[in-house]
C-alpha cells in the first residue's frame, strides 16, 4: 500500500529550525516504510539561505522537484514556502535520479541518467515523474517529452518545468537532493503495485472562438505558415490581440500517430523577424487551432471542475497537481492571486494528501489505451496525478 503526506515550513533564515517543522509534521502524518521518496518545490529563496539544502541533506530519501511562485499543501497556502509531497510504500518502490546538463542536448543525458537510476530495475517503471529546466529559448517542452519516451514509450509522464517568481524564468532552476542547478532534470521512476490516474483541465469548449486555422508549414514549435499564409500576417489579418503570451491556443494534433481525439493547449512565445510564430510546445504541421478565451472565472471554474472528479475517486492515497503559471499570471491581474490553490484546499477531501505547485509547462497523458499513454506537453492548463 502506498501512503503519503504534504509537509511544509516559511522558516527561510534558519535551515535547523526550518527542518525541525519539517521533520516534526512528518513524524505526526506518517511512519515510513521500506522505500521512501520525496517532491519538492520551494521559492526561491530558500536556495540562497541554505534551508532547501539542508532540509534535504537531512531527510533520509531522495528528493527531486523545482522553484516555483506559489504552493499548496492541505495545511497551507503561500508564496514564500516551501513544500514536500512524500510518498512511501512496502510494495512500491522509487528509484530517482538527474541528468548531466541538457545545455547540448536532451536525449543522451536522460538515457545515460535513466539507465544508472533504473540499472537493476527488469522492467519499465508504473510512471515517471520529471522536472525538466526551463530552457524553452533552446527546447519546446515537448522535447522532454519525445526525450523520455524513446526510453519508456509505455510509461506515463508526469511533471513540471521550473519556473520562477518573477516574469523572467530563466534564473528557475530545479533541485535534486538539494542540489540546485538550472540546466538539469530530475526524475523518480515508480514501480511496484502502483496504478496512476491522470486528468487535464483545460478552458471550458464555450471559450472557443473559431478560426479555422490549419497549420500549413511548420517544424516542432515553429509555425512558418497558417492556412499557407506567412504566420504573423495571419494572426494580423485575423485580428489576434496583441499580447499573444496571454492568448491559448487550442491545438489538434491530428497527425500524430497516437492521436486521441483530445487537443491540446498552445502558448505563443513570440514572432522571429520572418513572421515565423514560436510556441512554447510542439505544434505539428497538418494540425488544426482555434483561439480560446481566457479570464480569471474560467480557471477557478475549471480549476473546480477538475478537481471534484477527484473526492469521487476510490482508492486515492495522495494528489500532485500542477496549474500553469500563466493561469496565476492571469488571476493575479484580477486581484486574485491564492483562488486556484485556494480552490485546492477547500475542494480535495482533507483526508488526502496533496501538494499544488505552479508550473512553467505541463507534462501528463490526455490517455492511456492499451497500456499506452498519449503522454503530452501542455500550457494553460491544470494537470492533476492520483495516486
Amino acid at each position: 500500500m502506498l501512503k503519503c503526506a504534504s509537509v511544509y515550513t516559511y522558516e527561510i533564515d534558519d535551515p535547523e529550525i526550518a527542518f525541525a517543522e519539517i521533520k516534526a509534521q512528518l513524524d505526526k502524518k506518517i511512519t515510513l516504510l521500506e522505500h521512501s521518496v520525496g517532491i519538492v518545490m520551494c521559492h526561491p529563496e530558500f536556495i540562497a539561505t541554505g534551508v532547501l539544502k539542508h532540509v534535504c541533506e537531512n531527510l533520509p530519501f531522495d528528493l527531486a522537484g523545482t522553484t516555483t511562485s506559489s504552493q499548496a499543501v492541505n495545511d497551507e497556502i503561500g508564496e514564500l514556502i516551501l513544500t514536500i509531497f512524500v510518498m512511501t510504500s512496502d510494495d512500491v518502490w522509487f528509484r530517482a535520479g538527474t541528468t548531466d546538463s541538457l545545455s547540448d542536448g536532451i536525449d543522451a543525458p536522460t538515457r545515460a541518467a535513466y539507465e544508472k537510476a533504473a540499472a537493476n530495475e527488469p522492467e519499465a517503471p508504473k510512471l515517471a515523474l520529471v522536472f525538466p529546466p526551463f530552457l524553452i529559448e533552446q527546447y519546446a517542452g515537448d522535447a522532454y517529452v519525445e526525450a523520455w519516451g524513446k526510453i519508456i514509450p509505455r510509461t506515463p509522464l508526469f511533471g513540471t518545468l521550473a519556473i520562477y517568481y518573477t516574469v523572467s524564468f530563466k534564473e528557475s532552476e530545479t533541485i535534486y537532493n538539494g542540489v540546485s542547478k538550472k540546466d538539469t532534470m530530475p526524475f523518480v521512476l515508480c514501480y511496484g503495485n502502483i496504478a496512476p490516474r491522470f486528468f487535464v483541465a483545460t478552458l471550458p469548449e464555450n471559450n472557443i472562438v473559431s478560426l479555422q486555422a490549419k497549420v500549413t508549414k511548420s517544424v516542432g514549435n515553429l509555425v512558418y505558415e497558417i492556412n499557407h499564409m506567412n504566420a504573423r500576417k495571419f494572426f494580423t489579418e485575423e485580428n489576434i490581440p496583441k499580447n499573444m503570451l496571454a492568448v491559448p491556443f487550442m491545438i489538434d494534433l491530428l497527425e500524430r500517430d497516437d492521436h486521441d481525439g483530445i487537443p491540446v493547449i498552445r502558448g505563443h512565445a513570440t514572432f522571429t523577424k520572418d513572421g515565423t510564430a514560436v510556441f512554447y510546445g510542439d505544434v505539428d504541421e497538418g494540425s488544426t487551432f482555434s483561439l480560446l478565451k481566457f479570464a480569471s472565472d474560467d480557471i477557478l471554474s475549471t480549476s473546480l471542475r477538475g478537481i471534484r472528479q477527484i473526492n469521487a475517486l476510490p482508492d486515492v492515497n495522495g494528489i500532485l497537481l500542477f496549474p500553469c503559471v500563466v493561469r496565476r499570471v492571469v488571476l493575479v491581474s484580477a486581484n486574485k492571486h491564492l483562488s486556484e490553490l485556494q480552490i485546492a484546499k477547500n475542494t480535495i477531501n482533507p483526508s488526502i494528501p496533496f501538494m499544488m505547485s505552479y508550473s512553467g509547462g505541463e507534462i501528463s497523458p490526455t490517455s492511456i489505451k492499451n497500456d499506452v499513454p498519449a503522454n503530452r506537453f501542455h500550457n494553460y492548463s491544470l494537470i492533476i496525478l492520483v495516486i
